[in-house]
């Protein structure tokens, strides 16, 4: 067979030409990805911050990302191992409470500290700050973090009208910390280990008089009619849990840079503040359902919170001790948070 000049170079721009479709074709498949985390699909984080966000990866891409939502742990494990999850690409995105492992990310629990906070949006940008400067390259080396934030002001939820430290002597409390644990045993409170699904029986049964959570996830846990007692205290509030959005180092490193892109834009200080200002404003919808049960909300004033918060001073002594002996200048991360909510708060 012989061929010729002319059908040579059409056969050579024909083979090129596929190549460049093929090597188009390649640079275009899609990419999935697979978020994992450990509450229900209708619960306020998932609709209106996760969705939110996987959503609008997905249109920023063209479709060219999929992600894949996997609630409730469909994937399998517990919640205390989806950043293991993470870092072991068992999932490549998860979404949890950095306070489930505790003692593996001590850096962040600055922001965990009791009357630390004064609103989310505020704590939520000086956490990305902080963690970009303090945690990115040390703490959280081994994931790619896309968001880091808290959520509203914690407070007590009780069986009795609570005004004083005083009056937390004896009761059981569920705690939604560590450190909110070592304040509740500071004031005479026992606390109690559980689960925030676990939470409404508890309180039916008897197992626990009270527990601490933002106001809300008070209304899906049917809080307001198991109980009838609210304290909330002004300007700073009684404590925080901190959350991350993780998403495994190899996963994104392995991303086209326009997609890796399209994470990027998604993703950071920008997003931290939404997530957190986010899961904030569902506290007043949930409050208002408590007040039209015509339930017992107490308000603390600056002088009455004031007593809370020196019973509490204790912790950051304690605190500022233990990073010591991590290596961990605590003091310089308290200082630092503090002078950045400050600077944020509107």
């Amino acid at each position: 067979m012989t061929i010729t000049r002319k059908s040579f170079l059409q056969l050579a721009g024909a083979a090129a030409l596929a190549f460049g479709m093929g090597a188009t074709a390649a640079a275009a498949q899609d990419v999935t990805l697979r978020l994992h985390q450990f509450l229900p699909p209708q619960a306020n984080v998932p609709k209106l911050v996760l969705d939110v966000w996987a959503d609008k990866v997905e249109a920023d891409s063209e479709g060219r990302i999929k992600v894949e939502r996997y609630p409730s742990m469909q994937l399998g494990g517990t919640p205390p191992e989806l950043m293991d999850q993470a870092i072991d690409g068992v999932a490549d995105i998860v979404w949890t409470v950095v306070g489930y492992t505790p003692g593996r990310y001590p850096s962040t629990e600055v922001f965990e500290l009791p009357f630390m906070m004064t609103n989310a949006r505020a704590a939520s940008r000086a956490y990305w700050e902080m963690f970009e400067k303090h945690m990115k390259d040390t703490e959280f080396k081994d994931v790619h973090i896309l968001g880091t934030w808290v959520h509203g002001p914690g407070l007590i939820h009780t069986n009795k009208e609570v005004r004083t430290p005083a009056d937390m002597q004896g009761l059981k409390i569920r705690g939604g910390s560590r450190l909110a644990n070592q304040l509740l045993e500071k004031v005479g409170a026992t606390p109690v280990g559980m689960p925030v699904p676990a939470i409404p029986e508890g309180l039916s049964k008897g197992v626990i008089d009270g527990t601490t959570i933002p106001w809300e996830v008070t209304a899906a846990l049917k809080v307001p009619e198991l109980v009838t007692n609210h304290t909330e205290f002004t300007g700073n509030a009684l404590y925080v849990l901190t959350f991350v959005l993780a998403m495994n180092k190899d996963k994104y490193e392995s991303l086209p840079d326009d997609l890796k892109k399209v994470i990027d834009d998604n993703s950071g200080l920008e997003f931290s503040v939404f997530a957190g200002g986010t899961q904030e404003d569902s506290d007043g919808p949930a409050r208002k359902l408590a007040a039209d049960r015509g339930n017992n909300i107490v308000t603390l004033d600056a002088e009455e919170t004031q007593v809370w918060i020196d019973a509490s001073k204790p912790i950051y002594d304690e605190w500022v001790a233990d990073m010591e002996t991590k290596g961990i200048d605590g003091q310089a991360l308290i200082d630092e948070a503090r002078m950045l909510i400050d600077k944020y708060t509107e």
